[in-house]
């Protein structure tokens, strides 16, 4: 239980069910010359391998932090010793390029093993040192996080060949994965100001204020809101009445009431904490918006 705490299992288990509904929803439809079942699941198991490292990492070198912020769900150091996550930090990595190595080599591509390599070298240098300076340690999570759908265009042949309404689905998912990542980041970034700033953190409400950091949140939130609506409207015009109900209700209005949250909540660590979680809620939600979209 205390591996699965560390490696963060239910984030694991999102990123996992994102790249699948992509792969099954918009990929699979297309009879993919690479991805098929087998490498699929292969890929899959790379990305989900590279993220659990990337958290055993960041843990490693935020000990101190953690035991400031949230003492009572550390467990490294405690009921993990550190060398043995440094060796399933290795080892996961290196599962992670194995399993993507057959991929690429297969395919004639081994370059394409490049993205994973650099995915496990921008993990380390966030928990290192991005993650304690301004803005650049949200920006790289944010961008890894899309980078876990824009994988399956890299390593699909059929998806760079003018497929357009799929490369568009997965060029939308990726901007919205990148930019809900971005303000999720920063929330925690809000939660967690206490024990950042005694560990000399330059986060963005250490070095601008709670306030400022609350308005940026917002305004990245304004960012996702507006497309969702202009998309649902587009969709109903287009008589997909289903989509259109589903990106309105469960994403736009979602995300719209999260932001007033947001606002007016008072500047308290629960109310961050709360922030965080209703916006991991919304960002299963576009997840599974994939699912209205292929069934309807």
């Amino acid at each position: 239980m205390a591996w699965l705490r560390l490696v963060r299992w239910r984030n694991l288990v999102i990123i996992a069910l994102t790249q699948l509904m992509v792969w099954w929803c918009v990929v699979l439809p297309m009879s993919p010359q690479v991805l098929k079942a087998t490498n699929f699941l292969a890929l899959m198991l790379s990305t989900v391998f590279i993220a659990a490292a990337g958290y055993i990492i960041n843990d490693y070198f935020d000990i101190k932090i953690d035991q400031r912020n949230r003492p009572g769900s550390v467990v490294l150091g405690k009921r993990i010793e550190r060398k043995n996550a440094i060796i399933a930090h290795t080892l996961l990595n290196g599962l992670a390029l194995a399993a993507v190595a057959r991929i690429a080599f297969m395919a004639g591509h081994p370059e394409w093993m490049i993205l994973q390599a650099s995915c496990t070298i921008m993990l380390w240098l966030y928990s290192t040192t991005f993650k304690r300076q301004f803005a650049s340690g949200n920006i790289m999570v944010a961008l890894l996080t899309a980078l876990t759908i824009m994988t399956l265009y890299v390593y699909e042949p059929a998806l760079q060949q003018g497929r357009s309404l799929a490369v568009w689905i997965i060029i939308v998912y990726a901007y919205f994965a990148f930019v809900l990542t971005w303000m999720r980041e920063i929330v925690k970034d809000m939660e967690d100001m206490e024990g950042d700033a005694a560990e000399g953190c330059a986060t963005m409400p250490i070095k601008n204020g709670l306030a400022f950091a609350t308005r940026f949140t917002a305004g990245l939130s304004i960012l996702a809101v507006i497309p969702l609506g202009i998309s649902g409207v587009t969709l109903l015009t287009h008589g997909r009445a289903l989509m259109s109900v589903y990106v309105l209700v469960l994403l736009a209005l979602p995300l719209l009431v999260w932001t007033i949250y947001l606002l007016r909540g008072k500047p308290t660590t629960s109310h961050y904490s709360a922030c965080s979680r209703a916006l991991k809620v919304i960002m299963v939600f576009g997840v599974l918006a994939l699912l209205v979209h292929k069934f309807s």
